[in-house]
């Protein structure tokens, strides 16, 4: 009887230890296999109204997020795979923490107090989404899971050191993943470096409303923004900024994705100028899918955001459900600055200096509408 009684209180302290409950706001944690001899956890956060979003500390990549639509059916609405070795496995950076720079840097290379560094070609001509090993494929730490009444907090953090991927300085990142009872998944980002430095940081999610069961062509989409910056053949930016009046590009007002797609070469690719000042707050988009009702909003308090309808998905990731993410069945609207802003000296500043610190906020919000 004793015994029993001591098993049960170490079950009961083991059981809080990964679950923190306030009201019906919920937080999990369970190992889910190993990367490089660690343990790899995916963490489950739910909210009072029954949304469930999963991430793992594997590049904090955010695994599924589930939602309802109209007829109070939920579903997940982002691409991703049902085990580990999906994600280790090659693919196009579903759901993960992106950095030390987001998108691409021309060539490689970049010039900061008089010198030239020298990044990864991985996306060739180009150096993209931080290089070879950036930090979608970094073991990210677990500092904090907690919960209150009106949301659940997953906290993660990693030290990217001096010159890894080619980056100078030891830089010390926080990423915060926020489910609220408003049905937002905030995503808040800080860094500080020992040493001057460039940084982009975002999430690569991949979404599609209609619960990933056919292509986003129908979606509609408004994005607040008047202006792009245009690209050359390799997707790096001219320079210039250039209106999106009376183009394919306009989303000023909501189209749907497919309706103008096949006048753009390759599909949308492209960083949009948000209308804005400063690092306030701004919505930068909404997505609307008719058949489910959802509807996802986006805010930052980044200058930029890059949509992406999905271009290079060709089938070959076999996600959730034993679905093949073939062309278009999914959009990506990554919260940024420009890209190839570190050789753009008209663009927004993307230097870190020691003492300074880096932060920027995004939310995904989701609801539905008849």
């Amino acid at each position: 009887m004793i015994l029993r009684s001591i098993l049960t209180f170490v079950l009961c302290i083991l059981l809080v230890s990964c679950i923190h409950k306030s009201g019906n706001v919920t937080n999990n944690d369970k190992p889910w296999g190993t990367v490089e001899g660690k343990q790899i956890h995916l963490v489950t956060l739910t909210n009072a109204n029954g949304m469930i979003v999963k991430i793992t500390n594997y590049g904090g990549i955010i695994v599924s997020i589930t939602v309802p639509d109209k007829q109070s059916k939920f579903e997940n609405v982002v691409l991703g795979f049902d085990s580990l070795d999906g994600y280790v496995g090659k693919n196009p950076y579903f759901g993960a923490l992106i950095g030390r720079f987001g998108n691409r840097i021309a060539k490689g290379k970049f010039m900061l107090d008089g010198k030239e560094y020298s990044l990864a070609i991985n996306n060739t001509p180009n150096h993209l989404h931080g290089g070879v090993k950036g930090f979608d494929k970094q073991i990210w730490e677990i500092n904090n899971l907690s919960s209150n009444s009106n949301s659940s907090t997953l906290s993660l953090s990693y030290l990217s050191k001096d010159m890894e991927e080619g980056y100078p300085g030891n830089l010390k990142v926080k990423v915060n993943y926020i489910l609220t009872n408003d049905n937002e998944i905030k995503i808040t980002y800080e860094a500080e470096t020992d040493k001057n430095t460039v940084i982009n940081l975002t999430n690569h999610s991949y979404f599609n409303l209609t619960g990933c069961k056919k292509n986003i062509l129908n979606h509609q989409i408004t994005i607040f923004s008047d202006s792009i910056t245009p690209t050359d053949s390799t997707l790096i930016p001219t320079g210039i900024v250039t209106a999106v009046s009376g183009t394919n590009f306009d989303f000023t007002k909501a189209h749907t994705i497919g309706e103008r797609i096949n006048g753009v070469m390759g599909g949308y690719d492209i960083n949009y100028v948000l209308l804005k000042k400063g690092n306030e707050l701004t919505k930068a988009a909404e997505v609307y899918e008719p058949v489910s009702g959802r509807v996802m909003e986006v805010y930052t308090t980044e200058p930029g955001t890059q949509f992406y309808s999905g271009n290079f998905l060709d089938g070959s990731n076999i996600g959730h459900n034993g679905i093949k993410y073939e062309q278009h069945y999914a959009f990506c609207l990554e919260s940024q600055h420009f890209p190839n802003s570190p050789n753009q000296p008209n663009f927004p500043s993307v230097i870190l200096k020691p003492g300074e610190k880096y932060s920027q906020l995004t939310v995904y919000k989701f609801s539905t509408k008849l």
